[in-house]
């Protein structure tokens, strides 16, 4: 065979050996024949790209996080936040995501920023820090209508990081501070109530038998007899100092008015 008949039919299996793409699981081609693109896009395998008519765009369709950088937000109560997130996307139409934008990333970021600082804008910062989920949902809802046209599915759209001001900080370390100790007063105010409550029925209960009072006179000798301490303990009873009160404070008080008038021959 003479050897230009050789040199082209290399030249053919060259051509034909770099015209073979093969294209992964994840990966799909979008393939332009004389600038017009096919209307499905190729993969996974092996295809064939006949330069120069053919061109081949590779479009991953695995999820991408990408990271919304921090954003100066002032809130409805007017605090200013630096405020980023993190935005998880997929290309579901590969045709679409080349064809319809320049760069999908590109212009989901930009999207992501400015819904990001709408979003957070209409909401107060306890209602940030409380709702952080539905932020995220409603987030997640708007960037989501943006790229659809040219799709791109986002999956997921996360509130990463939250900075105050310092002084923001320490207001808000005063506020928990006082949250707390209200809520210390108000246990133990109900601790003495109930605590009084079961007093009260414990000198009903007794009222009705005296003698478990004399017990209890015992009960505590006994434990402070315990305790080997040179404290002297008493009992008087109480119905001598009812009858104290009875008699001879009436009498003490009739004798010092007689004192102050005397008596009128």
């Amino acid at each position: 065979m003479p050897i230009p008949a050789l040199f082209l039919i290399a030249i053919v299996v060259l051509y034909l050996i770099g015209s073979i793409n093969i294209l992964k699981e994840y990966e799909r081609g979008v393939i332009f024949r004389l600038g017009r693109v096919k209307q499905a896009a190729a993969g996974p395998g092996v295809i064939f790209i006949f330069r120069p008519l053919d061109q081949i765009v590779r479009i991953s369709l695995r999820q991408e996080a990408m990271e919304v950088p921090a954003q100066d937000v002032i809130t409805r109560d007017n605090v200013t936040l630096k405020v980023n997130a993190v935005i998880t996307l997929r290309v579901v139409d590969p045709t679409k995501a080349v064809i319809e934008v320049a760069n999908y990333i590109y212009q989901t970021s930009q999207f992501a920023q400015t819904t990001l600082r709408s979003v957070l804008g209409e909401v107060d910062l306890d209602g940030l820090l409380a709702h952080r989920e539905t932020l995220n949902q409603r987030i997640q809802t708007i960037i989501d209508g943006h790229t659809s046209p040219f799709g791109v599915k986002v999956v997921s759209v996360e509130v990463k990081q939250v900075d105050m001001p310092e002084t923001m900080l320490r207001a808000m370390a005063k506020q928990a501070e006082a949250e707390r100790e209200r809520r210390a007063k108000i246990i133990h105010a109900e601790g003495e109530f109930n605590a009084a409550a079961k007093l009260v029925e414990a000198a009903a209960l007794m009222a009705t038998q005296p003698m478990t009072l004399q017990l209890r006179y015992l009960q505590t000798l006994t434990e402070i007899g315990v305790e080997k301490n040179t404290t002297i303990v008493f009992p008087l009873p109480m119905e001598l100092m009812n009858l104290f009160n009875r008699t001879l404070i009436p009498n003490m008080g009739d004798a010092k008015k007689e004192e102050i008038e005397p008596k009128k021959d």
